[in-house]
């Protein structure tokens, strides 16, 4: 599947103050790109209060910390996240389990937000190249973007789609390709660890979303989405302005 071409002109995402690495002392920063792809959860859904109710629950029944396991659940597909929490169980109960997690979580959507500017940035990406690759199911990112009153990208690459889950860029990779764009014009929208390593292994620039991205070394980084102002240039190009 492929976005729509880019309008000459398109609306604006509402923009505040923020600090961007990258940018001057009292300057936004603005990167160029040709497509944009989207993580989910923490980046355009606050879904934390039912990720902390499902993830604790699961490392009380299994005797494990939960502030340790919360620190390695953020971005990863929940099996990967099982396996480094319980690193000598078979892989297999690893994956049963996960079905019932993705099912907990699929039917959990009290306290599932919008990111603050979510609905504005979406408004202006709405007819720009963009994808939403994330490492939740096809069925978590509807309910999820759904509660968040958030409007579904054309692409999704989702959990079924991949062969690898963040860390690795394969998400990221598949969206390029599908959108007919190289890595290197892509900017990636993340909070996680996971996620912010992805899309540099996948050689594209990251925008840090949130208190969680900003010590992973993105290119550049904003508290939320109101801080990032979405244009066409014009040419078939996205500006973005961040701060």
């Amino acid at each position: 599947m492929s976005a729509t071409t880019p309008p000459a002109t398109a609306p604006a995402a509402t923009a505040s103050t923020t600090t961007a690495p990258t940018a001057a002392a009292g300057r936004p920063t603005t990167l160029p790109a040709r497509a944009l792809l989207l993580d989910m959860d923490g980046t355009l859904v606050n879904s934390d209060t039912v990720v902390e109710r499902c993830w604790r629950r699961w490392a009380a029944r299994h005797g494990l910390d939960g502030d340790a396991a919360m620190k390695v659940v953020h971005g990863r597909q929940g099996h990967l996240s099982m396996a480094i929490l319980l690193p000598d169980r078979p892989m297999e109960a690893n994956l049963a389990e996960n079905r019932q997690m993705l099912a907990e979580e699929t039917a959990d959507v009290d306290g599932v937000i919008p990111v603050p500017g979510a609905e504005s940035f979406m408004a202006a990406v709405a007819g720009l190249p963009h994808a939403l690759v994330t490492s939740a199911d096809e069925a978590l990112a509807r309910v999820r973007m759904g509660a968040a009153g958030l409007p579904l990208p054309a692409l999704l690459v989702t959990a079924e789609s991949v062969g690898a889950s963040k860390p690795d860029p394969e998400g990221f990779l598949k969206a390029a390709a599908e959108l007919g764009v190289d890595p290197a014009d892509c900017i990636v929208f993340e909070d996680s660890e996971a996620g912010v390593a992805a899309g540099r292994a996948a050689g594209m620039r990251v925008v840090g979303v949130g208190p969680r991205a900003a010590a992973h070394r993105p290119t550049a980084h904003v508290a939320d989405l109101t801080a990032v102002t979405v244009r066409a240039d014009g040419d078939g190009g996205i500006l973005l302005l961040l701060g």
